[in-house]
C-alpha cells in the first residue's frame, strides 16, 4: 500500500509504530533535510553532519515507540538531532582542543559582489561558530528555519523564555561581530 503524499505525520508516526517501515521512510525523507541542516549548521563540518543526521535518524527509528504523542515528532526528532551534533561537539573538546580556525572565502574569482557575499557569509560563519552551542542552535532553528520559540523551546528542552534570551543573546553577538560590514 502506497502513502499519499498529503498524508499527516502523525498518522505516519503511528504506522511506523505499528512497525510499517514505508511510513518511516517517509517521514524521513520529509525531514532528513532539516536534520541535515540543524547538524551542519551546528557543526560546520559536512562529514560530521551527515553522520549526525544519519545516528539521529536511526535513534529516532529504535525509539519511535516510546514517542507518546504522535504530534510532537517533529521537534522530537529535531532534539535528537540537536542533541546529537552537541554530543559530537563534546567529543571534539574532549579528545583536541577545537580549531578556531576563520572560514577562507572561496579563492574562484568572480564580481566584486560576490567576492563580498562570500566575504559576508564567512564571517557570518564565523561569528556563529563562536556562540555557545545553545544560542546557536536556537538562533539557528529561529533565523534559518523558521521554528517558533515553543517548538524551539521543545526541541531544545528549555523554556520559551530562555529561548527568546538566547536568540536575543545570539542576535547581539552577530551584531557586534559583523559590526565591520554595515
Amino acid at each position: 500500500m502506497g502513502i499519499h503524499p498529503d498524508t499527516r505525520d502523525e498518522t505516519l508516526v503511528e504506522r511506523a509504530q505499528d512497525g510499517d517501515t514505508g511510513a518511516f521512510e517517509e517521514l524521513v525523507r520529509r525531514h532528513q533535510d532539516t536534520v541535515f541542516r540543524i547538524a551542519l549548521r551546528t557543526l560546520d563540518d559536512h562529514g560530521e553532519a551527515a553522520d549526525a543526521a544519519q545516528e539521529a535518524l536511526i535513534t529516532a527509528w529504535r525509539k519511535l515507540p516510546d514517542l507518546g504523542d504522535a504530534r510532537t515528532f517533529r521537534a522530537w526528532l529535531y532534539r535528537i538531532a540537536h542533541r546529537r551534533a552537541l554530543n559530537i561537539i563534546r567529543a571534539r573538546r574532549a579528545t583536541a582542543a577545537i580549531d578556531d580556525e576563520a572560514a577562507v572565502p572561496d579563492p574562484a574569482s568572480g564580481p566584486e559582489h560576490q567576492s563580498m557575499a562570500s566575504s559576508l557569509r564567512a564571517a557570518l560563519d564565523t561569528a556563529l561558530a563562536g556562540l555557545p552551542p545553545p544560542q546557536r542552535t536556537c538562533w539557528i532553528l529561529r533565523e534559518l528555519e523558521g521554528l517558533g520559540y515553543e517548538e524551539i523551546a521543545e526541541i531544545v528542552d528549555a523554556t520559551p523564555t530562555a529561548v527568546r534570551g538566547r536568540i536575543h543573546r545570539a542576535r547581539t553577538q552577530l551584531v557586534e561581530a559583523l559590526e565591520p560590514w554595515r
